[in-house]
């Protein structure tokens, strides 16, 4: 997928609309669009990070293509703010001036044929094992500098709550995805911070 600036702008003013909003205690915060590119399913992550340290304060997001972009990225935005990391220190509107934003639009997911058969780089994983699941973005193989395998032991511990070594077992599915990165931006642009 490509954006053009204009349409990239939209979606992180709509994003940071309605976290303001959320945090106001409005959550009926609904936009109107006639874009064509906003119209299409599309799965997405919603990230808010401390700028300078990079720190996370919330990423939540859906795989799955199950509603449109525009209505994606507002109910990502409004969730997360309830990321269960987080639970015992939510964001604050106060801190929203200390926050950068991005959006990660997704790809459909597609079945990789081994385990580890995905580009590192640019590549967000998905694993399923038994009833658990868990995704990584391609952000976390470049933030950290993880291996392949290094990769798939952290999403088994962290994200499915498995041993490490579970993705290398039979029951073990994974599946690849790409993104569309919009931003990271400063959460508020200076001339709007309060």
């Amino acid at each position: 997928m490509q954006f053009t600036p204009e349409q990239e702008r939209t979606l992180l003013n709509l994003a940071r609309a309605v976290i303001v909003a959320a945090l106001r205690g409005n959550l009926g915060y609904a936009p109107a669009t006639e874009d064509p590119a906003f119209l299409q399913p599309a799965g997405c992550f919603v990230s808010l990070h401390q700028a300078g340290s990079h720190r996370l304060r919330g990423c939540v997001g859906r795989l799955e293509a199950r509603s449109s972009l525009i209505a994606a990225v507002r109910d990502t935005a409004l969730s997360v703010l309830d990321d269960p990391r987080f639970t015992d220190d939510p964001i604050t509107l106060p801190e929203l001036p200390s926050l950068e934003i991005d959006i990660s639009i997704l790809s459909p997911l597609r079945i990789a044929s081994g385990p580890l058969d995905f580009d590192l780089l640019h590549d967000g994983i998905y694993l399923a094992a038994g009833e658990r699941t868990g995704c990584f973005l391609p952000q976390v193989a470049r933030e950290t500098g993880w291996t392949r395998e290094q990769l798939l032991d952290r999403l088994c511990m962290e994200k499915l709550g498995l041993p490490a070594s579970t993705w290398r077992g039979p029951q073990a599915k994974l599946q690849v995805f790409s993104t569309c990165i919009l931003g990271p931006e400063p959460f508020l642009p200076k001339h709007l911070l309060p």
